[in-house]
Parts: structure tokens; sequence; C-alpha cells
């Protein structure tokens, strides 16, 4: 369906172009208006374009709007300001646009006319370790971005970049050869082999000759000692199954889990490219990439090679990226990890441009996030100070959930109470991630997110299940009601109307944040829809209502709630039926 937003940026374009022949029409849009008392949709960028030609904006503007045929659709476009230009809809192209989304599965979104291909690298836990809270900002939000990218009509590859190979494994194969205990594997494997490596590690600070064993281990490894090599397959196997059951719990999916070994036999021929093109070259004994022509990492040279042999995280994203790109042809790559990597992505994306310029055209984006604080203001840890495990966190979330549920319906049947608590529970915990601005720190509060008030998801699941009451009491399918819309859909009430004009901007949202990265914009516009459904509902007769109302307020009830789980479902959040 064509959108009136997307319907007026068109017929915009056209006049832009008429009056501006030179000008970049990708830069003129029309976005939803920051304050809806001066309308629905604004377009900013003839300020842009006046400032270029060295002209007046209100007055291109009003040469524009000259040429601009909008009636159909607007009641007023109004030229505000030093040059905005504010469109208010005709209610009655509100209510077509939306009774058209009867017709559609992704209502009010215009899927892209030219789908591009994402690789989406999340998550990234290490082999042998186990995922704890920090991994769950990047895998929460790269799988939210992938559903996102998704929803919008494009292609996208999700890697799962595990941390499978390095010093560690080392210490890792000896531990494993002295000190395994068999039957904790089989009970706990990951706890057991967190133990043998801090148990070697621990060994290796104090004696020189087991850090001499465990090097001696690595060097076999790497070699393909037969012995070795099956052990760090089976820690693999067994870390990765872990992984699944985390993953699984929070319906992740990756489409490829393609570890650090994997790119280990590409490393030492990438590095002597790299030094034979002169773009690497001998700096104390390592193999170092300088950036005397980039002010800004001109003083942080990238090591690619050690002076002892040994490859880096540097070497592997190099040839991570370029295995990324000869393999699935990506038009854009984003890696999805704390703040604290910045500097090492400017310097891998610096030193790739070098190294392969004829992927100048490939977007190379760190997406990266804050940390997530306790309510002291520390980094979130538990009572005794140690880091949080991921798996802890998440049965945390579900008992505290079952808490409230059975607080508030206690004579539902505990199968039936536990089944909401998961949801509840795993929802809270994704969307108190996804709401803060991903750039900045937030305080994890229990309490604030599993709240059924503010801008949290159990508010929201709520919202949704009271609509699916509604049909309930009426005897009725939703689909029934998007059936029984027709000619002649009508929004006549303010409180209708506000939310049909909220409906409508769904897609503009989806598309806000696959732009910057940023879910808080699709968390905030939801929040905002189940109070503007709220208002409505406590207004309007929904039910009782005499037809033709009765019909299109259902079918309102109907499209909010399923733009609500689409919405949802982009974050990661399930919904329910019934709470």
């Amino acid at each position: 369906m064509q959108l009136p937003s997307s319907i007026l940026q068109d017929r915009l374009r056209a006049a832009v172009a008429a009056v501006c022949p030179e000008a970049d029409l990708q830069s003129v849009q029309v976005r939803p208006c920051p304050d809806p008392k001066f309308g629905d949709y604004q377009a900013t960028a003839l300020m842009a374009l006046a400032k270029a030609r060295r002209t007046n904006p209100r007055q291109l503007a009003s040469e524009v709007l000259a040429r601009l045929e909008a009636q159909d659709l607007c009641e007023t476009v109004e030229v505000a300001g030093p040059g905005f230009v504010n469109f208010r809809l005709r209610p009655q192209a509100v209510a077509d646009a939306v009774a058209a989304a009867a017709e559609e599965e992704l209502p009010f979104v215009n899927r892209a006319a030219q789908p591009r291909t994402i690789v989406i690298d999340f998550s990234s836990p290490n082999v042998a370790k186990p995922m704890h809270v920090g991994h769950i900002r990047s895998t929460i939000l790269g799988d939210c971005l992938a559903r996102v990218f998704r929803q919008l009509g494009h292609r996208v590859i999700t890697d799962n970049h595990l941390g499978d190979w390095g010093t560690q494994f080392g210490m890792l194969l000896l531990g494993w050869k002295r000190f395994l205990d068999p039957d904790n594997l089989a009970r706990d494997p990951i706890s057991e082999m967190e133990r043998l490596y801090k148990t070697v590690h621990a060994a290796c600070q104090e004696d020189p000759a087991m850090m001499e064993a465990a090097r001696r281990e690595l060097v076999r490894l790497q070699a393909g000692d037969p012995e070795n090599r099956a052990i760090w397959q089976e820690m693999t196997a067994r870390s990765r199954a872990e992984f699944d059951r985390i993953y699984e719990r929070l319906g992740v999916r990756f489409d490829y889990t393609l570890g650090e070994s994997f790119y280990h036999p590409r490393l030492q021929a990438m590095v002597d490219e790299l030094v034979r093109l002169g773009l690497a070259r001998e700096s104390e004994g390592a193999k170092v990439i300088f950036f005397d022509d980039l002010p800004d990492l001109k003083d942080t040279p990238l090591i690619i090679q050690k002076s002892d042999g040994a490859f880096n995280y540097a070497t592997t994203d190099l040839a991570t990226l370029a295995y990324r790109i000869e393999t699935w042809h990506p038009d854009e790559i984003l890696y999805v990890t704390d703040g604290r990597q910045q500097l090492h992505f400017r310097q891998v994306f610096a030193a790739f441009r070098k190294w392969r310029p004829e992927a100048a055209g490939v977007k190379l984006v760190h997406v990266w996030f804050g940390s997530i604080l306790g309510e002291d203001g520390r980094p979130f840890k538990t009572r005794s100070g140690e880091t949080v495990k991921l798996a802890d966190l998440l049965d945390e979330a579900e008992e505290r959930a079952l808490q409230v549920v059975s607080a508030k319906q206690p004579d539902l049947p505990e199968d039936l109470r536990r089944r909401i608590a998961r949801v509840v529970g795993l929802g809270a915990v994704k969307y108190a991630d996804l709401l803060s601005n991903r750039q900045s720190d937030y305080v994890f509060s229990w309490e604030r997110m599993l709240s059924l008030t503010g801008n949290t998801a159990p508010y929201l699941q709520y919202a949704y299940a009271r609509i699916a009451s509604i049909f309930r009491k009426g005897g009725l399918s939703p689909e029934t009601a998007r059936a029984a819309v027709a000619q002649g859909f009508r929004l006549q009430t303010p409180e209708e109307l506000a939310l049909g004009r909220h409906l409508l901007d769904f897609g503009l949202v989806l598309e806000a944040v696959a732009e910057d990265y940023r879910p808080n914009y699709l968390c905030n516009y939801l929040f905002e829809l189940a109070g503007r459904f709220t208002r409505f509902y406590e207004t309007c007769p929904v039910l009782k209502a005499p037809e033709p109302e009765r019909t299109h307020r259902l079918y309102l009830c109907e499209v909010t709630a399923r733009v609500l789980r689409l919405g949802l479902d982009a974050l990661g959040v399930e919904v329910l039926e019934q709470m």
C-alpha cells in the first residue's frame, strides 16, 4: 500500500525538481511532524537546498508549494518557521489509509523498492565461558535490528562470530588433560570448563613450567594435533549447545556461526599481502598498519601480527570482513558491540579501506552501546560482586514475573501462569534494554521493567491482551473485523482520528530505527500507540456502539492490535491473548 506520507514525498520531490533541477531529491523526505499541533508530516530539506542556492528558504518553499498538488490529501500545507513545510491530512485521507491496511499483512509499511543485503554481527560469546549480562545488549539489539530490516524487506544475514580460538585454549587443553571432572562436565559443561581455565590460569601465574606446558598444548592445537583438535571440538560443541539453549529461550536465530577459528587459515597470507602492498610494515618485530594520512588515528597504529608471530582480533576481523564481502556481497555490515571497542573498529575499517578500495561502496558500521548499571550506578553485578550469568538473569526474570502473575491471577492453572511469566519476564528484560538510547548506560531495575504501568513490555503486552478480550467478549474474530471493512470507513471522533494518524507512522518509525540503529524509537512509538488506544477505548464505546460505528471501531481495534503485535515482534517481544 502507498501511504499518504510516501505519496506526499513523491509529489514534493516532483515539485522540487521543477524548481531546482539540480537538487538531490533523496534528501527531500516527508517525516512525522515532531509536534502534532503543527501538522501530521513535515519536510525540512528545503532549508538546506535554499542555503546551497543562496536564496531565502521561505521563498524557495513558497515556489515549491506553488507546484505541489496535495489538496486531495491535505487540509493544509504551510510554510513555517525558517522554511519547514508542514502537512495536515484530511480526516478521510487518514481513514482511507487505515481501511487499506485491512488487505495488508504488514500494515502501514512500504517495503524497500530496492532491497539491500545487510550482514549483522552480534552476540559473539567465547567458547568455554558462560554468557553473562554483558552479552545481553549485543544479542537483543542485534536480533532486533535483524527483525526490523527484514520487516522492511531487506535481505539480512546474521553471523555469530564466536570466540573459539586463541591463547586461552592452551590453558583449557592443559586443564582438560590434567584436572577434568567428567561428572561435572556432564552436569554443567560451561562451569567445568570455566573452572579448568581458572585453575590453570592461576597455576601459570605461579609456575613458569605450567605456562610453558600450556603454550605447548596451544602449539599442538594450531599444528593440527588430532588429540588436541578433538578436545577443542568437544569444548566448542558443548559450549554451542549451552549457547543455543539461551538463544532458544530468547527467540534468537543465526544464519551462520563462523567463529574465529574459521578464518585462522587465511591470516598469514593476508598479513603477507598487506606487507607486500606496503600497507603494513615491521615495527619492533611486529607487523603494523600506520594511519599517517588520518589525523584521528595517526597516533594509534594497528598491530596485525605480534612480534612472536601470533595474530590478534584485528587480524581476524580484517579476514572476516574480506570473507563476508567476497561471499555474501553485502551493501552494509553492522557490528553490534559495546562502546569500548569504538577505536578498534575505526582502525579495522580504516585498514580495510586501504586494503580493499574496490569495496568502498560497502557501508561498515559499528553499532555500539553503553553499559548496564546496577541501582547503585555501578556496573551490574551479583550481590557477591561477581558477573551476572545470563541464564541466571533469565531465570530470575521468569520467577519474578511468576510472582506478579500469581498475585494478580491466583486462580489460573500453574502451567498457564508459568507460560505467561515466561513471556512477560523475558519480554520485560528485552524491552528495558531496547528502550534506552543504546549509546547511554541504563540502570537495571526489576521493579520498573516488570511494572504494568509506564513504558514497559508488560504494559504493552497487556494493551494487546485487552484488545484481544474485546473480540472474545463480542464472540468475534479479528479476521471478521478486517473482512467487514469496506467503502465508507470513517474516523469521526478526535480520539479515533488521533489513533488513526498514529497508526500511519508505523512504517516510518521502522525506517527511522533502521536508519539510526535505534530501537528506542519503536519502543516510544508503541508506548504512545497504546496510550492513544486507551484514550479511544475509554471515550468511544465499541461493542455497544450502533452500526456502522461498531464495525468501524472493531476494525480500528484489530489494526491497532496488529501493529502492536508486529511492533513488539520487531523488538523480539512475544504477546499473549490473555494476561
